[in-house]
């Protein structure tokens, strides 16, 4: 396995033997700057080699990663680098100066990450065995959660939990050595590096990374490379469908198809599996803090439980819960709570939050879920994002799943606004597919919903747009609806 390729990015090609020294070369480097052990080293860049190199160096070092959303500036960007307190910025070179212009990283020592190039393809002696000293405590990341609903907060994930995130992964996921992965989605979120990347690294499988998930660019990839097994959103996945290359390229390669970080579609993943009737997939289910991989839902299993995220992963353990923490009986609405050793110590600088998260020893997810007695789990609505609208609760997945039924309909995202009569009214946002036979009117959705589902049900106001807002791991941001 030594000779075999681990990574491939931009033209550059890493053996397995090749990139492990790339990791001590850059972890002696990281070590030679001044940095000590749980340092915090900050990221600031797109998916590359280097990104990932930088990762498994600061580990080797037991320095503490920080990974930055590339989109953040100004304010959220200093944000981030004054709550960690990072010693170091590491960036892309169109990036940079975004990090100068911060109070913070004004003042922190700052690499490139092109610098970082030259010392991972230098020679170096293997490392001994007492260079490096990390313990399984130690913490290896500040995972900041995508901050959909509210400000980021950082999960402590030490060593110990990423490894046993990843042992769930290889369990639940059925990564082979043979496998041909390419990762499109940021690497600074936890699901392509932690679920899909990492794992695949453990297993020694082949594996391009590509800056960002760019539709015809990821289809003209998976047929030339062979591709057979590739993780996205489901916004990439409706980008996917409803691209015109989706009808010309040849997809028959693949063969394991990963989802999560919101719900898909069913008019979306149908017209997947009759295009590619070889392809099993796998609904992920999770969130920063688990590290991030909660449940699966296996292939054999989507016939017979649709709409379901799966069951528990191998170090996961579940509850479901009323809002005074009761346990709540199959089948019943609940908060679902995780225990876990994937779980983080608790939230960088947060001790309040850390506390309420943690309350009763079980993690409060913040997800509401059915659990039947099997275990499967049927994932309802963010706590967050149930609307109160007269005083009957009422989850937005259910009225988008009702407005993604229309043919015209290529995104839909349902949030509740105040409203001094109904203290929230349920307002529906909506992007029309370009080629749509005929234009869709506001009078039609609420017509389409009215003959699905309740009269409370049916959204108050309709809004056409031309795109929803993302983070760069494809999570609608609904709290920016709420704000507009």
């Amino acid at each position: 396995m030594p000779h075999r390729t681990a990574v491939v990015h931009a033209g550059r090609e890493w053996t397995y033997a090749r990139f492990d020294s790339a990791i001590t070369a850059i972890a002696r480097h990281l070590l030679s700057l001044g940095l000590a052990p749980g340092d915090r080293v900050a990221a600031y860049g797109r998916n590359s080699d280097l990104y990932v190199l930088l990762f498994l160096g600061a580990a080797r070092a037991g320095l503490v990663h920080v990974p930055v959303n590339y989109q953040l500036r100004n304010d959220e960007l200093q944000y981030i680098l004054e709550d960690t307190g990072a010693k170091l910025v590491v960036a892309d070179a169109d990036m940079a100066h975004f990090v100068e212009e911060t109070a913070a990283g004004a003042t922190v020592q700052r690499l490139l990450f092109d610098d970082l190039l030259p010392v991972a393809e230098a020679e170096v002696p293997p490392q001994g065995n007492e260079e490096f000293t990390v313990a399984d405590s130690d913490i290896a990341q500040l995972l900041y959660t995508s901050g959909t609903t509210s400000a980021p907060k950082g999960a402590i994930m030490t060593h110990r939990a990423l490894v046993h995130e990843y042992l769930s992964c290889l369990d639940a996921l059925d990564f082979a050595e043979t496998d041909r992965q390419v990762h499109a989605l940021p690497l600074y979120h936890s699901a392509q590096m932690h679920v899909l990347l990492m794992p695949a690294l453990i297993k020694g499988a082949y594996n391009i990374i590509v800056p960002a998930p760019v539709i015809p660019e990821l289809l003209e990839l998976i047929e030339a490379h062979r591709i057979d097994t590739f993780f996205a959103a489901p916004t990439v996945w409706v980008g996917i469908v409803n691209h015109p290359d989706f009808g010309t390229r040849d997809l028959s390669s693949l063969r394991k198809a990963y989802y999560g970080a919101s719900i898909m579609p069913g008019p979306v993943l149908r017209t997947l599996q009759e295009k590619l009737p070889e392809l099993g997939f796998y609904n992920c289910f999770g969130q920063s803090e688990m590290g991030p991989l909660c449940t699966v839902l296996r292939p054999e299993e989507h016939a017979d439980h649709v709409g379901s995220a799966g069951r528990p992963c191998l170090f996961v353990e579940t509850r479901v819960v009323d809002a005074a923490d009761n346990d709540v009986a199959p089948g019943e609405l609940g908060e679902i709570l995780y225990r876990s050793p994937q779980l983080c110590e608790g939230y960088w600088n947060k001790p309040e939050a850390t506390e309420e998260a943690f309350r009763g020893g079980w993690f409060h997810s913040g997800d509401l879920v059915k659990q039947d007695e099997n275990g499967f789990i049927e994932v309802i609505d963010r706590v967050k994002d149930v609307i109160n609208t007269g005083g009957v609760l009422v989850a937005s997945r259910q009225v988008e799943d009702a407005i993604f039924e229309m043919p015209e309909v290529a995104e839909v995202a349902v949030v509740g606004v105040p409203d001094e009569k109904w203290i929230e009214a349920i307002s529906a946002f909506v992007v029309s597919k370009p080629d749509a036979p005929q234009e869709l009117t506001a009078d039609a959705v609420i017509a389409h919903v009215k003959s699905r589902l309740a009269p409370f049900k049916v959204p108050k106001s309709v809004t056409f747009v031309p795109e929803l807002p993302k983070n760069s791991s494809g999570k609608i941001l609904k709290r920016r609806l709420r704000d507009a």
